[in-house]
């Protein structure tokens, strides 16, 4: 039973091609990292026809690909261990499914509705509603990369930038997928060096599964690069700053009930008193500080409230913000300039 356990996992694994002898290596790596003895190619194949005998009459197939005699199960969502949900599970997975599939690509993607289907879930009106992006060329890409990191396939990956149009590639070892102000980006790592890198998906122009390659997990907690930053530019050799700013009465609601980032904490009692008394051209509002590592994204949040957030420490915080502000005053200016010419 502890084989079938095995062979039921890899016979459900539609993302990866196994032969007879892949079956019998992985069988014999998961038994003997359980502390079991390995068995003989022999035992496989004749756990195999156990399987499609009774009770389990299991739907095994056998296909070509790539010049071998691969093997799977021929019904998607078939397992010798599904038990029966009751109606309660079936309810909160229907829930569950109709909330993953609002996200662009997702609802075009054949295993929810396959998994309804198969599952025998009643339709159920939606109660949770979320943002769309309708500018992602491909809509079946964000579907398409959630099924490769799900199942651990190295893909290989086509895209440009913003300012360079010149289609490059790169195979890739997919981790995680990551929204930021209504875009979707992947994260994971280079097969070439495995350094972490990420991709806006909406400069990606395409991917393809790389099944023969062996897939490498990432070694860390990739969410944990998050806790530093704003957005998802994560700069290696960058330290992470203490940064003290004041906001105005007209948006410190906005800020207090929707930090720019999580360490965000207010400036009370003395710690105001004194800043206060520092900058008394500063009226109302509130100080508050944050902790995190500069990118671009920190620096375009800082700029977005204009006059009603100043960055008072540090002073290379603050001189990127004035340098934003004055690139933006002159290109008005220019505007203004060549209005008045005409």
């Amino acid at each position: 039973m502890i084989r079938y356990r095995y062979l039921d996992r890899l016979l459900s694994d539609h993302h990866h091609y196994f032969d007879i002898h892949d079956l019998t290596d992985q069988v014999n790596n998961m038994l003997e990292n359980d502390g079991y003895e390995a068995v003989t190619q022999r035992c496989i194949e004749k756990d195999l026809l156990s399987l499609q005998g009774a009770p389990f009459s299991a739907p095994i197939e056998r296909y070509r690909k790539d010049g071998r005699n691969c093997i799977t199960y021929s019904k998607y969502s078939f397992s010798i261990f599904k038990e029966e949900m009751t109606r309660e599970e079936k309810n909160l997975l229907c829930e569950v499914l109709n909330t993953i599939g609002q996200f662009d690509g997702l609802d075009n993607f054949k295993w929810l509705d396959d998994m309804k289907i198969g599952l025998g879930l009643e339709e159920r009106n939606q109660v949770i509603s979320f943002s769309h992006n309708p500018y992602l060329q491909n809509s079946n890409l964000l579907g398409t990369i959630f099924d490769h990191i799900s199942n651990e396939v190295v893909i290989s990956l086509e895209y440009h930038t913003f300012t360079d149009t010149t289609i490059r590639s790169i195979v890739f070892h997919p981790y995680l997928l990551k929204q930021y102000n209504d875009r979707w980006y992947l994260l994971g790592a280079a097969d070439c060096d495995m350094k972490i890198l990420h991709f806006a998906l909406d400069r990606i122009d395409a991917v393809e599964p790389l099944p023969e390659k062996k897939y490498v997990k990432c070694p860390a907690d990739l969410l944990e690069r998050f806790e530093d930053i704003v957005g998802v530019t994560f700069y290696e050799d960058r330290p992470i700053e203490h940064i003290q700013c004041w906001v105005s009465d007209v948006s410190k609601n906005y800020i207090d009930t929707k930090p720019i980032h999580g360490s965000y904490t207010t400036q009370k009692g003395d710690l105001e008193a004194e800043l206060r008394s520092k900058y008394p051209q500063l009226k109302g509002g509130l100080f508050f500080t944050i902790d995190c590592i500069p990118n671009f994204e920190l620096i375009r949040e800082l700029c977005s409230f204009g006059k009603e957030l100043l960055v008072i420490t540090p002073n290379s915080i603050r001189e990127e913000v004035i340098k934003r502000l004055q690139l933006m005053l002159e290109s008005y200016s220019s505007i203004n300039m060549m209005e008045t010419d005409t």
